[in-house]
């Protein structure tokens, strides 16, 4: 392995850079197994796989602390697991069992893990963003320097609710941030058919927050525009709203062809992968070699093999439990 400090790249060291590598790749060996178990009927309802998107994920997660909170939408595993909720409670959970985070109660889409400052996952479109606008109102109302993050797609910029979010959380210096994984598809809908602008950083900046756009596929560029947000939101300096420019290699969901997607375009976008470009900047700045990633990729596996080790030998729900967590 090699190991070295990492100097004048975004204020991170080799050690961060490396567990920034893992946490990616473990998001995506995670979701190839979650598909799986999605084609074999072992997931309930449509999964909704990140797979492309490990970057924006674990770009905005790693600069967060653990009591700082986030809000998902319904492609959110690997926010959990970014967020630092394990993997298997986490598989345990998406395929219903007793040992999951939840009890085996939410499923896919409606991951809640506390501890982790997870407000959760969220079938809604745009439903985490008062969530995360809440949360941070929250934090300034009892003076901590807690701050939240709002997590939706593409599909939310044309929701009511973030522009009414955006404009509480403006007049209020709210510590959230505002990131749009801007995949490119609403569900089977391109981003061009369905939402009106050129410029959709205008969306933050008419209410006066600032705003940027970034390649999404590349984690130290999602860093370098996440930091200072983070920075200004615990400072107590208000918003900020960051577009991640990024792609979703799976479907909508596991069940989906993808019929709609242009065949060259998806070539392109793979060509981008955030794993492999990390990697090889990891090694361009020596921080690490092939023996060092494949040593990751190794240790990775075996994690999520005895994740669902752990999540197939969990029960289901017993029965005379299905009336308990409904009411505070």
């Amino acid at each position: 392995m090699i190991v070295s400090k990492l100097v004048g790249v975004h204020n991170v060291d080799a050690a961060d850079m490396l567990s920034v590598y893992r946490s990616m790749v473990l998001i995506r060996s995670f979701e190839e197994q979650v598909r799986l178990l999605g084609q074999a009927g072992q997931a309930a309802g449509l999964v909704h796989l990140a797979a492309g998107q490990e970057a924006a994920n674990v770009g905005v997660c790693s600069l967060l602390r653990r009591d700082d909170y986030i809000a998902s939408h319904h492609r959110g595993h690997g926010h959990c697991l970014a967020k630092g909720l394990a993997p298997g409670p986490l598989l345990a959970e998406i395929i219903g069992h007793a040992g999951g985070v939840c009890g085996g109660r939410s499923g896919s889409m409606h991951i809640f893990d506390p501890e982790n400052g997870n407000l959760g996952t969220n079938g809604i479109v745009g439903g985490g963003v008062p969530l995360a606008a809440g949360a941070a109102l929250s934090a300034r109302t009892r003076g901590t320097d807690q701050i939240a993050v709002a997590f939706f797609g593409d599909g939310a910029l044309n929701q009511g609710l973030l522009h009414e979010c955006m404009n509480m959380a403006a007049i209020w210096s709210l510590p959230v941030l505002f990131v749009c994984e801007n995949n490119g598809f609403g569900e089977f809908t391109a981003i061009e058919d369905v939402t009106a602008g050129d410029d959709l950083k205008a969306r933050g900046e008419v209410f006066g927050i600032p705003s940027c756009e970034v390649d999404g596929m590349d984690v130290l560029q999602v860093r370098a525009a996440v930091e200072p947000a983070v920075d200004r939101a615990r400072a107590g300096d208000g918003p900020s709203f960051i577009i991640c420019n990024t792609y979703r290699f799976g479907g909508h969901h596991v069940g989906d062809k993808q019929d709609y997607k242009n065949d060259e375009e998806a070539r392109q976008w793979r060509e981008r992968d955030p794993i492999l470009r990390l990697a090889k900047q990891l090694s361009d700045m020596d921080i690490a070699d092939e023996i060092a990633i494949a040593e990751i990729a190794k240790e990775v596996s075996e994690e999520v093999r005895l994740a669902l080790v752990f999540a197939r030998a969990s029960a289901e729900p017993a029965a005379n439990t299905l009336l308990e967590h409904l009411y505070a």
